[in-house]
């Protein structure tokens, strides 16, 4: 997994400050100051892919959800929304349309680099070799996770998570029938003391069985254990 991260927001003061922090802790770093330019960087052919994109979402011209949408049509990459204290709404609508994390401003760089590390650390504890470890591959019926290709493949066929919905389903898979809190699976997937509102969980736990086909009001994949969290309702394949 490589180091490299953009910046994409219209503040020259916000972009400098984050960059100078994140090349200090040997991040190689892009910006851009709009929606337009954000989406012509990712496009660019030749470059080796961006592992993070830091996404403001009050962006002047196509705006940072808009952005969003265009980045989750065609990549997993890991974004974290940068908002204001007033953008509360658009926070909860950019996670459901696929953002994996957020910081309100106004933030410490250092818990941004520190945010960035531990997406990157999570990235590459998951690709380490060559060689595949046995449960690398985790099968239902009905249901195969491929953990190392970071495929998703049900009865009808692929199926396209975001980066950290993928990381929260491969959590609760890899011990189906466990019971885990809100907080347990904060900490277990976005893998640091999280300090917002834990319905972040819920945005991405609704985002996931859109995508796999679950219903919440009769699931048969994520089960909610009311007043406690959520649990992997499938059994392994034989």
């Amino acid at each position: 997994m490589g180091r490299r991260v953009l910046i994409v927001d219209d503040e020259p003061q916000i972009r400098a400050v984050l960059r100078a922090y994140l090349e200090a802790d040997g991040f190689e770093v892009a910006e851009v100051g709009t929606g337009t330019e954000a989406l012509r960087e990712l496009d660019r052919a030749g470059e080796p892919p961006f592992a993070v994109v830091l996404l403001d979402i009050g962006l002047p011209d196509l705006g940072g959800l808009e952005v969003l949408q265009a980045i989750r049509a065609v990549s997993g990459v890991y974004v974290i929304l940068v908002t204001a204290r007033s953008e509360e709404v658009d926070k909860l609508v950019g996670l459901r349309v696929g953002a994996d994390d957020y910081i309100t401003k106004p933030f410490s760089p250092r818990e941004v680099v520190a945010r960035v590390k531990v997406v990157l650390r999570r990235a590459g504890d998951r690709s380490g070799g060559d060689a595949r470890p046995p449960e690398a591959v985790l099968a239902f019926d009905g249901l195969v996770i491929d953990r190392e290709r970071r495929e998703i493949h049900n009865s009808v066929g692929p199926v396209t998570l975001s980066a950290l919905e993928f990381d929260l389903l491969v959590a609760l898979a890899a011990a189906p029938g466990r019971v885990f809190s809100r907080a347990q699976l904060l900490q277990e997937v976005w893998g640091y003391d999280f300090y917002g509102d834990e319905r972040v969980v819920d945005v991405h736990i609704r985002g996931m069985r859109a995508a796999l086909g679950d219903d919440a009001a009769r699931p048969e994949i994520i089960g909610t254990v009311r007043g406690v969290g959520y649990k992997f309702l499938l059994r392994p394949a034989p």
